[in-house]
């Protein structure tokens, strides 16, 4: 197991008048290579769990054991643990202040004590990663790139140094539908090709049910469901109960069974549901 989250609990402001507790006994495990997705209404607790992943905050109680080493330790080094995880916030583009892309994606393994070269190396093969041109781009501000071009810059920085574990915080916010896209299939990209685990935190169900192989639904602090796609999006009504929804096509099939069409209701993803229309309409029954 990579990844073991044992009853986890953090306190925000503890003792003080606005003191907020933020997680409660929250636990789960995560495998090597796997790519897990993280859901729940906004203060679910969602970016305080994922912080607490690279040690950015410290828990109240409970354990964090990442590859057989509890990060939350008194006598653990933060760096060689931040050399495994790497952690996306939401809008990294706003983190970029290097004069040229090449300088700012080469920060982070210079950082880690690489030679030029090493990070060179790194620089070129994580911007080819996320989609772009290296000799277009390198040495060119990154303040004169697009959006999405500064989003993908960002998150190259961070792949550059190989964590094994990947965590992106609503990667996809703000952008428009064609960077959306965009984002997705880099992310599946770096999957792929660096065989990391990736943790992805975000609002649309969608791209949830198509990318994560586990969910984990948070609620108020808690953990309120976990499981494959297919069995979280199946608890339609606790789902409904935590103010989130299903993925489009899910809502779709689900609303063509209660028309009396004969369709799954475990369909999650776009080409699932085209595929069983298509069987339908072709055989008369729509």
């Amino acid at each position: 197991m990579q990844i073991q989250v044992k009853n986890l609990t953090h306190i925000y402001s503890e003792g003080m008048p606005y003191e907020s507790v933020a997680l409660t006994d929250v636990s789960f495990e995560i495998d090597k290579g796997e790519f897990v997705g993280i859901i729940g209404h906004t203060g679910s607790g969602k970016s305080t769990l994922i912080q607490h992943l690279n040690g950015l905050l410290k828990p109240k109680s409970g354990s964090i054991i990442i590859d057989g080493v509890d990060i939350t330790g008194k006598d653990v080094k933060m760096r060689d643990i931040r050399r495994k995880i790497g952690l996306v916030f939401q809008y990294p583009e706003y983190q970029l202040f290097e004069e040229t892309v090449h300088k700012d994606v080469a920060f982070g393994p210079l950082n880690l004590g690489m030679t030029q070269e090493e990070a060179d190396e790194r620089v070129t093969e994580a911007i080819g990663l996320v989609g772009l041109d290296y000799r277009e781009i390198a040495d060119r501000s990154p303040f004169e790139l697009s959006g999405g071009q500064k989003r993908r810059v960002a998150i190259a920085g961070v792949i550059a140094m190989r964590p094994e574990i990947l965590i992106l915080d609503e990667p996809t916010a703000g952008l428009d539908p064609k960077a959306h896209k965009d984002i997705l299939q880099m992310i599946e990209r770096i999957h792929k090709v660096q065989q990391n685990s990736i943790i992805l935190v975000s609002h649309n169900m969608g791209d949830i049910a198509r990318l994560a192989d586990r969910v984990l639904v948070m609620d108020r602090g808690k953990l309120a469901l976990t499981g494959t796609p297919a069995e979280v999006f199946r608890e339609t009504d606790l789902l409904e109960s935590l103010g989130l929804g299903l993925p489009p096509p899910a809502h779709l099939m689900r609303e063509l069974q209660r028309r009396g069409v004969p369709v799954s209701g475990d369909i999650l993803t776009i080409e699932a549901a085209e595929e069983a229309l298509y069987r339908i309409l072709k055989n008369g029954k729509l």
